[in-house]
């Protein structure tokens, strides 16, 4: 048991948070590799150890040990060596849960190439702005008509491009089909030696931020990376070696290296991988069911969508642990998610630049909404605008202190190419997050919201995920947004965008009903002033709720009328 991630944790056991935060370290080697390291090291000691287990929208199931994988992923790094890709080379990957999403991203690691992990939503302006800034080599991805015909309009403007492979049935015309050609290519693959062979400081991966404003900015991680997020697997996640665990999320979005992949294997954990279509509640339960995981995380996003459903009918005494990140959960979808099924949600948060830096570890109390307590890899604090340390009880900004003298395992090492955006986040010896909180008495961090997001009203500062909170508690509401819309008195005032459960229509009743609901849940001022009802919100391709396009809507809608 644990003997892959021994190596590096020099202690497992703890009996308490607060010992966890005190002793726990982590051993970073200077040419730690994780596919060779840990993938392929878990396929020569127990070369049957179960590694993933696949499932899609109409119940197939396949299975891999650590074996199988090991040597698919060398297939495809000799396949790639045959298109010209060597270390410090950048491969976009969109390959949603195929297996070879797996299989490729260890593939260009063994190689010492550079991973753009990419979402299927990606459109032609997505990837020509992702392809020309990072000088793109080679693209491969899922052979689906859509993602297909975004890729072959924006060849042409991209001319680092020198191949583009797909994954599928399907022959595309000017890319070769790799599952047709794999069998071809050696399933070994040495580690590479001298110039060839990686530092953990060079580049493994980069991830393009969600971009909820301006463009999104290059996020660098480095090869140690994958051991920072031993605290998320083994602590939060709280995964088991053998057993399944299923964090559900495109392969595109950082929260599969946080879930997916590193952690979950370092602990010898098997992966679960839905590889759905199009979400739908119904479908996550039944793949649920069919992968049967002893341990489960998804967004919020998700939960909301499980509570519309009767989930009283189903039996999820198999999970044992199950978490959240992405966005704050709400009280309400907690509450219900615990009394249809009886499984307490263990938050946690952080960010496409780090592993996780609060969540409820170990012993920690559930304190609903919380985000629970700082990770024992960082140094967190909630630091002022000048970068002075925050009472108890204070908003101020979560940072990670001390990145000026010695760099956490886990946090990502910079974004390239953007001076700006490293003076504004990287300041006072910090890096600050760009996300508000409190701290209470006892150390558990509540979120208040993104800087850009809070709302100023008539003299108060005003966090959306309180009255978004206090909306969710109401059965008509699916999913809602709160923002600031402008006001010539009040400067800004409060606005709801909702979309509503089934069964409910909007009317002005409902809109009065609904504000009277939150003066009684919260402070009265809180109340959205506005509300405006909608199908469906606008997000990002990592599924996060984009109140700055909300935002911008509005302004647009303004400036419209007073034409």
């Amino acid at each position: 048991m644990d003997a892959i991630i021994k190596k590096y944790c020099p202690k497992l056991d703890f009996k308490s948070y607060d010992e966890l935060k005190k002793n726990f370290t982590i051993n970073v080697p200077e040419d730690f590799n994780f596919a060779f390291d840990v993938v392929d090291e878990w396929a020569r000691i127990e070369p049957e150890k179960p590694a993933l287990v696949w499932t899609d929208d109409d119940g197939n199931i396949e299975r891999f040990t650590f074996s199988q994988v090991s040597r698919e992923s060398a297939r495809a790094a000799n396949y790639l060596k045959s298109k010209g890709v060597c270390k410090g080379d950048v491969v976009l990957l969109i390959l949603r849960q195929r297996p070879e999403a797996w299989f490729f991203i260890l593939a260009l690691h063994k190689i010492g190439a550079t991973v753009i992990p990419g979402s299927f939503q990606l459109t032609k302006h997505d990837l020509v702005y992702r392809i020309n800034s990072a000088s793109v080599k080679g693209i491969v991805t899922v052979d689906e008509e859509q993602v297909v015909r975004h890729v072959r309009e924006s060849l042409p403007e991209c001319k680092s491009i020198e191949f583009y492979a797909t994954v599928g049935a399907t022959d595309i015309d000017g890319a070769e089909n790799y599952r047709k050609i794999c069998g071809g290519f050696s399933d070994v693959f040495p580690r590479p030696t001298g110039k060839d062979a990686t530092r953990v400081t060079d580049t493994m991966l980069m991830y393009f931020s969600s971009g909820t404003t301006g463009m999104p900015k290059m996020v660098i991680h480095d090869y140690s990376s994958p051991l920072g997020q031993i605290t998320t697997a083994r602590f939060w996640q709280c995964v088991q070696e053998n057993k399944i665990h299923l964090t559900q999320t495109d392969s595109g979005w950082a929260k599969f290296a946080w879930g997916k992949i590193y952690g979950q294997w370092i602990c010898g954990a098997t992966i679960g991988a839905f590889d759905t279509e199009k979400f739908t509640p119904k479908g996550m339960i039944d793949a649920i069911e069919r992968l049967r995981p002893a341990t489960f995380c998804a967004p919020a996003t998700i939960y909301r969508f499980l509570i519309k459903e009767d989930l009283t009918k189903y039996d999820f005494s198999f999970i044992e642990h199950a978490s959240l990140a992405g966005e704050p959960l709400n009280p309400e979808v907690f509450r219900q998610i615990q009394n249809m099924t009886g499984l307490t949600i263990h938050e946690g948060y952080g960010q496409t630049e780090s592993s996780v830096l609060l969540a409820n570890f170990l012993d920690t109390e559930i304190r609903p909404g919380s985000m629970g307590k700082p990770a024992p890899i960082y140094d967190i604090d909630i630091l002022d605008e000048h970068g002075n340390h925050c009472e108890d009880g204070v908003v101020g900004s979560i940072c990670v202190k001390g990145v000026d003298k010695i760099h956490p395992v886990g946090l990502f090492r910079e974004y390239r190419y953007d001076d700006e955006a490293m003076k504004k986040s990287f300041k006072f010896g910090a890096y600050n997050t760009g996300d508000t909180a409190w701290r209470d008495a006892d150390g558990y961090y509540w979120f208040v919201g993104r800087n850009d997001d809070v709302i100023k009203c008539s003299g108060y500062r005003i966090g959306p995920f309180e009255v978004e909170s206090a909306l969710m508690e109401h059965p008509g509401v699916l999913e809602c947004a709160v923002t600031a819309y402008p006001d010539p008195v009040r400067g800004e005032v409060v606005k709801a965008t909702i979309v509503l459960a089934r069964g409910y229509t909007a009317s002005d009743e409902l809109k009065k009903e609904l504000q009277d609901h939150v003066k009684k849940a919260t402070a009265p001022y809180k109340y959205p002033r506005v509300v405006e009802f909608v199908p469906d919100l606008p997000k990002t391709t990592s599924g996060k709720i984009m109140r700055t396009q909300i935002r911008a809507n509005d302004l647009q809608k303004i400036k419209a009328q007073n034409k």
